[in-house]
């Protein structure tokens, strides 16, 4: 069985953003919590052996908060999974800490980059800073220096993705994405992907901010349907995941038009191995009954 990118949940759901569609607030904790949890190394193994078994070449820290917030344990996380060799390795941030305590992480850039860290997404909503602050930091006056975050990055070596949630109000349609590949041409981005905002079909597991803001902010059938045209028309496929998910050249910048919280249950592959710290193995995070250990 083929499986397109191995999860691990890094840190909990601690998070230093506010950001109202998070996944954190719409999905059941599953043994994720605030402090830093113990991790069930011997499970990790387990789940690094099947990743690379089911040919693996994309690992994601990622979390039900923010995994820079607790920076010694990716790098553990690192050490403990060098020996599987997985190709790519990528870690998923909002980007505040990195850009606000850029001395104080000099030394886990560099750790995590020699350890075979190569890609560092930062999720984004918009390409104008004040749209991404009223999402992420609405409690602070400004958001931080993103095109300065994504050149420091490269300094240290790593590839840049920004993963931009499309929304309605925010970037939701062709203007507003040429926009968005312009600012990430003028940076140097490697890679764009769009990722329309979703909530999931399941109830709001109590969080009614959450799925009333979503609800609001999901984009129209025109609106995303007026993307897709945009990218066909205008721009080259370059490959269709697994899930779905289209990747272009558009103009000459690689976009990829994702889709979130998919399920498919006649897939012949898995879209995720998924660790949790607990030792849980999942590949959906939405359902509890989505567990393989």
């Amino acid at each position: 069985m083929r499986v397109q990118t191995f999860s691990i949940l890094a840190g909990s759901e601690a998070c230093n953003a506010r950001c109202p569609f998070c996944i954190s607030r719409m999905t059941p904790p599953l043994g994720v919590r605030l402090k830093e949890p113990a991790v069930n190394w011997r499970n990790f193994e387990v789940a690094c052996r099947l990743a690379k078994s089911c040919g693996v070449t994309t690992a994601m820290f990622t979390g039900k908060g923010e995994p820079t917030l607790f920076p010694d344990q990716i790098t553990k996380y690192l050490e403990k999974m060098g020996k599987y060799e997985f190709p790519l390795i990528e870690l998923q941030t909002n980007g505040i800490v990195l850009a606000e305590k850029i001395d104080s992480y000099d030394r886990h850039l560099k750790t995590w980059y020699e350890k075979g860290m190569t890609t560092i997404a930062v999720s984004i909503v918009h390409y104008e800073p004040e749209k991404n602050r009223e999402v992420y930091v609405p409690y602070k006056k400004n958001y931080i220096d993103l095109p300065r975050l994504i050149g420091t990055l490269h300094e240290y070596g790593f590839s840049v993705r920004l993963t931009c949630i499309a929304a309605n109000g925010f970037v939701d349609s062709s203007r507003t994405l040429d926009k968005l590949l312009c600012f990430a041409q003028e940076n140097k981005v490697e890679q764009l992907t769009l990722t329309p905002v979703n909530k999931p079909d399941a109830e709001h597991n109590g969080h009614l901010e959450s799925w009333n803001w979503t609800t609001a902010h999901c984009l129209r059938d025109e609106q995303l349907g007026e993307i897709q045209a945009h990218l066909e028309s205008n721009g080259s496929k370059l490959m269709v995941l697994g899930h779905g998910a289209v990747v272009y050249d558009l103009h000459g910048q690689n976009i990829c038009l994702n889709n979130c919280l998919s399920v498919q249950p006649d897939a012949d592959g898995m879209r995720n191995i998924i660790f949790f710290p607990d030792g849980h193995i999942r590949y959906y995070w939405q359902y509890e009954g989505a567990i393989l250990l």
